[in-house]
């Protein structure tokens, strides 16, 4: 191949990038809500459910034609960081702060009733993930100099603590920006990014540094994406500046052995990043929505629109957001 016949070729592929970014578009499904919302679980292309401040939870069993939008009595006032959906029904919802909560509805959302409370001193849970069975894990910022772990075999009727957690060695935490910076693995492991001063890549107990963006309470990884256990993205940046590019966005092909910056990252700070394909990823922040078709490497901004989360369908294709002011949204490719 020729050197002028590889320059055309590049050339068509980023024709073909920035094209596809270009028709693709977010579509407001509902706002004006006075919540922000950080919990968004899809269940399959109809079931969206949705949790925020305030005590708020919406739910749609239509494809986000219409929610329904309810205030967990008893609990006005609380930050529902996450929400795990198993169906129409059955969700469970975890609030922040002291006490840390986590409750659980099987009608619907009309009833909600405690699962979990610790009222530790310092408690805080940050992220909740389920590995499509009943098997469950949540992840909270350090007690004691150890990230706070606890898990369920039973759907989130019963939690229990584990004895050995991650030691915050460089006094990191887990932001609760998307309720998505865990992975449970099918073998019961687990995968944490962590943020902060320094943020870390933690399999299980061990932790590596991450070349991402340091040395604030602000900085640092926000949520990490998975595909088939091999590939990994993670995203962040500093919420304080969150239209700076710098050091947002790292990627592992080797099941996180290595790791490498995208030759394009996302513009901005991101909070969430979620795969569609292996090749097609979405990520979010308060200062836009990148897209990315080529695995992660190189990123398109296809709006300015803040969102905090976004997610795919666990049972299907759509792809929805969610942010402040009860902004809920879906990816529409045209």
């Amino acid at each position: 191949m020729t050197f002028k016949k590889f320059l055309f070729l590049i050339s068509l592929a980023f024709i073909a990038c920035i094209t596809h970014a270009q028709n693709t578009m977010i579509t407001i499904l509902d706002s004006g809500r006075k919540t922000s919302i950080r919990g968004l679980s899809v269940v399959d292309d109809n079931i969206v459910w949705a949790s925020g401040s305030n005590g708020t939870v919406a739910r749609s069993v239509d494809g986000g034609k219409t929610f329904e939008w309810l205030t967990v009595s008893g609990y006005e006032k609380r930050d529902f960081r996450d929400i795990e959906a198993f169906d129409k029904n059955t969700a469970l919802i975890m609030g922040i702060a002291e006490p840390a909560i986590i409750l659980k509805t099987k009608d619907g959302g009309k009833s909600w009733y405690k699962v979990f409370e610790d009222s530790t001193k310092g408690m805080f849970l940050d992220a909740m993930d389920f590995d499509g069975t009943k098997n469950g894990i949540v992840v909270g910022d350090p007690v004691n100099g150890r990230l706070f772990v606890t898990g369920t075999n039973n759907g989130g009727d019963s939690w229990d603590r584990y004895y050995a957690m991650p030691v915050s060695y460089n006094n990191q935490g887990c932001f609760a920006s998307s309720g998505t910076n865990i992975i449970l693995l099918k073998d019961g492991d687990y995968r944490i990014a962590s943020g902060g001063y320094v943020s870390e890549f933690m399999n299980g107990l061990d932790g590596e540094i991450l070349p991402l963006k340091k040395g604030k309470e602000t900085t640092g990884a926000n949520s990490v994406a998975m595909w088939k256990e091999k590939n990994f993205v993670i995203v962040g940046g500093d919420f304080t500046n969150d239209k700076d590019s710098t050091e947002n966005c790292v990627l592992s092909f080797d099941a996180g052995i290595t790791w490498k910056a995208p030759t394009t990252p996302p513009h901005g700070y991101r909070s969430c990043v979620e795969y569609i394909t292996k090749d097609k990823l979405i990520t979010c922040g308060t200062s836009g929505v990148d897209i990315s078709n080529d695995g992660g490497m190189n990123w398109q901004l296809i709006s300015t629109q803040s969102f905090h989360v976004c997610q795919k369908a666990k049972k299907g294709n759509k792809v929805f957001l969610a942010g402040s002011n009860g902004k809920i949204a879906m990816l529409v490719t045209k």
